[in-house]
């Protein structure tokens, strides 16, 4: 098994705490038609330069029904930035229109093989994936930007096409491991195309 999801592989079950203070698993995303999962942190400049992209992105398809999930998997001891209580302050300062996870024990991170922050995983509605990686070209100055894949990925999915780019390679920071230098990545991880 490669160690980021394939398309059509299952999106895994998580139990994580949001910033709310509630626990979600993903059968509480049940009755969104699509379900966009994210890898995400607080202070990763591929992040803070996309966010409001991204944002737009999901004030454009959550009134089509379709769910965003952000999860922060970052080691707080790589980056104490990524604390639970900075990922509080960052929503309440920020208010976006998704519910956003953390990932501490990182267990699902692995379950969905992260890359970097940001990584993009979309799911139908038997939770199947239909895309993965990168949300735009050029994460880190949304002033670059020319191709907009996860917007593509889902005009295409909700018309009933065929997605035509269905795998990218994410840009952005690696995902901060606990007990590993900041750049490390796994063994097994590597370019998805």
């Amino acid at each position: 098994m490669a160690f980021t999801l394939s398309i059509h592989e299952q999106a895994p079950d998580f139990h994580l705490m949001a910033t709310d203070g509630h626990s979600y698993n993903l059968h509480d995303f049940a009755e969104a038609k699509v379900l966009v999962v994210f890898f995400t942190c607080n202070h990763c400049p591929y992040v803070l330069g996309s966010d409001e992209v991204t944002r737009r992105t999901a004030e454009k398809f959550i009134p089509q029904g379709v769910a965003f999930v952000a999860i922060n998997s970052n080691s707080v001891h790589v980056h104490a930035d990524d604390s639970y209580d900075k990922m509080v302050e960052r929503m309440k300062e920020q208010n976006f229109p998704w519910t956003y996870l953390y990932d501490e024990s990182q267990e699902t991170a692995l379950a969905y093989g992260a890359l970097r922050t940001p990584h993009f995983y979309v799911f139908n509605e038997e939770r199947k994936l239909v895309y993965t990686g990168r949300a735009v070209d050029s994460p880190r100055d949304a002033s670059k930007n020319t191709v907009y894949d996860l917007e593509n990925a889902l005009s295409s999915y909700l018309a009933g096409s065929a997605i035509p780019i269905s795998v990218t390679n994410p840009i952005g920071c690696n995902v901060k491991w606990e007990g590993q230098e900041k750049h490390w990545m796994p063994a097994d991880a590597c370019d998805l195309v």
